[in-house]
């Protein structure tokens, strides 16, 4: 695999964002380091924040939380007025998600499930400002065909790891063993650029960010 983006770029652009070390992020940070946990980066979320200041999101909907990193960032973005509903598979996340959100001051903004995303999005009534797809790969065009019917109209449908450390250029390591969550990505990318109702595009910051806006009707 390769990286998506120079090491000497990577290390610039965390530079210009230490305005965003508050202790519990830093310590959410650290954890997800120590035990090799997935979160989105930084980079990525500094993005995602961005991405739902621009379009006023007052709803988003994550499928995948983990421990509420991503969270961290969408909350901010959302104000006191806004929701950000989480889920995830491990409940030992979601009391993770509790207390790191908790003392960042932003809990009440949180409605975090545990089970499974996609069902919990079906339980879930309305469309959201966002929805951010973080599920087990191999589930991501399932994931799409679900999400694009709860965006609103000006909206956005994000996915992480749309790059996938590059073997979406068929230029994987010999033996590589993740192909059906290769596959499942390129194909979940494929049917956004070509769903008719969505601008989409890729930015190539990390492992890369699917963004899709839902034309206005």
């Amino acid at each position: 695999m390769f990286p998506i983006l120079d090491p000497r770029i990577d290390r610039y652009l965390l530079g210009l964002y230490q305005k965003y070390d508050d202790p519990v992020l830093l310590e959410m940070e650290a954890l997800a380091e120590k035990n090799h946990f997935p979160i989105v980066g930084r980079l990525s979320a500094v993005f995602l924040e961005a991405m739902a200041l621009s379009v006023g999101a007052r709803t988003v909907f994550e499928l995948g939380s983990g421990f509420g990193y991503s969270a961290w960032w969408f909350t901010r973005a959302v104000g006191p007025e806004g929701t950000v509903y989480c889920t995830d598979g491990d409940p030992a996340n979601r009391v993770k998600a509790e207390d790191f959100l908790t003392r960042a001051g932003r809990w009440d903004r949180l409605n975090y499930r545990t089970g499974n995303a996609q069902d919990l999005l079906a339980d879930t009534l309305g469309e959201f400002d966002i929805v951010y797809n973080d599920v087990l790969k191999p589930q991501y065009p399932e994931t799409w065909l679900q999400a694009k019917d709860r965006v609103r109209p000006g909206g956005l449908y994000i996915a992480d790891n749309v790059l996938w450390s590059g073997r979406v250029t068929g230029e994987g390591a010999k033996g590589d063993t993740r192909t059906e969550e290769t596959e499942a990505i390129k194909r979940h990318n494929e049917l956004a650029f070509a769903n008719p109702d969505f601008d989409s595009f890729i930015h190539s910051v990390r492992d890369g960010l699917l963004v899709a806006r839902k034309k206005d009707l």
